[in-house]
C-alpha cells in the first residue's frame, strides 16, 4: 500500500508561498494567484512561476525564517506515525519547496519515506526568482506511477485539497479530499477535515488497525 499525501493545505495549514512572500511584502497576491490555481481558474505551473517571480531578491536568511514557520497540521504527525508502524509506504508530492516540507517535518518529529517537491535556486544571497523541480510542469499522476514502479506496491491512496492534486486523486485506487476546493471535491471517494477524520477513513478501509 502507498499513500500519497499533498503538503500544503493537506498535511499542512501553511502555504509557503504566503509565508515567504510575506518576507518582501507581497503576500496578498501571492494568496490570490495561489487560491485561483486551487480553483483550477490558473493552470499550476503559471502559477507558481508567477508567485516565485514576487520573491526575486529575497535574502536566503529570511527565506530560511519563513521555511521554519512551516507546521504539520494537528494530527498530521500521529497519522503518519500510524502508518508507518502499519508498514504503509507514505509520500509527499508537492509542487511546494523541499526545505519548508524538511522543516515541518522535523519540527514534528514526523517522517515520510518519499518527498517529490520543487526548490528555489539562488544566487548571490537571494532567491532568483526562478523555480525548479519535477512538480513545477511535471503532474502528481505521473509521480504517483513512478512511485509505484519504485516501490512496487500496487494499491495506492492519494490525499489533496487543490486542482493540481486532481491528476494523482484521478489515478489512485482511493481519492480522499482533505477540505477539497469545489473543483476537486468530485473527484474524491471521501472528503474529510481533519486528520482525526483521516484517519478514521484509513480505519474502515483496512489501512491501519483500529484505534483501541
Amino acid at each position: 500500500m502507498l499513500v500519497a499525501f499533498d503538503f500544503d493545505g493537506t498535511l499542512s495549514d501553511s502555504e509557503m508561498t504566503v509565508l515567504l512572500g510575506e518576507q518582501v511584502g507581497v503576500a496578498p497576491e501571492m494568496a490570490e494567484i495561489t487560491e485561483r490555481a486551487m480553483n483550477n481558474e490558473l493552470a499550476y505551473a503559471e502559477s507558481l512561476r508567477r508567485r516565485c517571480a514576487l520573491l526575486s531578491g529575497l535574502d536566503l536568511a529570511r527565506a530560511t525564517g519563513a521555511f521554519e514557520e512551516v507546521t504539520l497540521r494537528p494530527g498530521a504527525a500521529d497519522v503518519l506515525d500510524a502508518l508507518a508502524g502499519a508498514g504503509v509506504e507514505t509520500a509527499i508530492l508537492t509542487g511546494g519547496f523541499e526545505r519548508g516540507v524538511e522543516a515541518a517535518l522535523a519540527g514534528a518529529g514526523a517522517d515520510v519515506d518519499t518527498v517529490v517537491a520543487n526548490r528555489l535556486p539562488a544566487a548571490d544571497g537571494a532567491l532568483t526568482g526562478d523555480v525548479e523541480g519535477p512538480l513545477v510542469e511535471g503532474t502528481k499522476d505521473d509521480a504517483l506511477a513512478v512511485l509505484r514502479a519504485a516501490t512496487g506496491e500496487t494499491e495506492t491512496v492519494a490525499v489533496g485539497d487543490g486542482a493540481n492534486d486532481l491528476p494523482m486523486l484521478e489515478a489512485a485506487d482511493l481519492a480522499v479530499g482533505f477540505a477539497p476546493k469545489p473543483a476537486v471535491e468530485p473527484a474524491c471517494e471521501g472528503v474529510v477535515d481533519s486528520m482525526d477524520e483521516l484517519r478514521a477513513v484509513f480505519e474502515a478501509e483496512g489501512i491501519l488497525p483500529e484505534s483501541a
